[in-house]
């Protein structure tokens, strides 16, 4: 069922953007996040979609963008909305991402979608690519297991480990929990983890 996934995000891809440019529910916590960064910061959006709203959000703040995603449509979208910053068609865990290259990671509504071999595998390789003093903020399940949503009349694929498994494998990969809100109400009911590498 998760391999599907790209295919369903290509298929509905018009639908998936125009819903995120109608909602923003995320915004207080990329502000958290923002707060967190300096200036003109470098930053890796995993899972960028068309690059609205949280590529336009950290694009006005100042910084400088490189947004990896698996959809064609998606990604030629951010390319035409944010022509100067990096847009790259790619799964995101066969990303090449450089050591200690980025301020800061967002993986906002993508981490979830993987199976928990690769969510653990992919947070142990953002903490690689974070500079010292980098953030990264992204969203989970709020306990372990499969989730099954829907998007477009399709099922969409989420797992999760529990909190106690997160928190064991950021410790490890040398990342400290800065703020994490289980189904945070203020927020669409998103499970959140902002964290740093210190």
């Amino acid at each position: 069922m998760p391999h599907r996934i790209v295919d369903l995000y290509q298929r509905h891809a018009a639908a998936f953007d125009a819903a995120r440019r109608g909602s923003f529910p995320e915004r207080t916590w990329l502000e958290r996040f923002d707060r967190m960064l300096p200036r003109e910061a470098n930053l890796l959006d995993l899972g960028c979609g068309g690059g609205e709203p949280v590529g336009r959000f950290l694009i006005d703040q100042g910084h400088h963008l490189t947004g990896v995603d698996t959809s064609t449509t998606l990604i030629n979208l951010a390319r035409t909305r944010f022509s100067r910053h990096t847009w790259i068609e790619a799964d995101m865990m066969r990303f090449g991402g450089d050591s200690a290259a980025y301020d800061g990671i967002v993986a906002w509504c993508s981490l979830f979608h993987l199976e928990v071999e690769r969510q653990e595998k992919l947070i142990r390789r953002m903490s690689v690519w974070l500079r010292k003093g980098g953030v990264a903020l992204f969203n989970t399940g709020p306990a372990n297991g499969v989730a099954m949503g829907e998007f477009e009349g399709e099922d969409l694929y989420h797992a999760s480990l529990s909190p106690a498994e997160y928190r064991a494998i950021l410790a490890e990969s040398g990342l400290t929990v800065v703020n994490h809100v289980s189904e945070d109400a203020s927020c669409g009911g998103f499970t959140v983890w902002l964290v740093g590498k210190m």
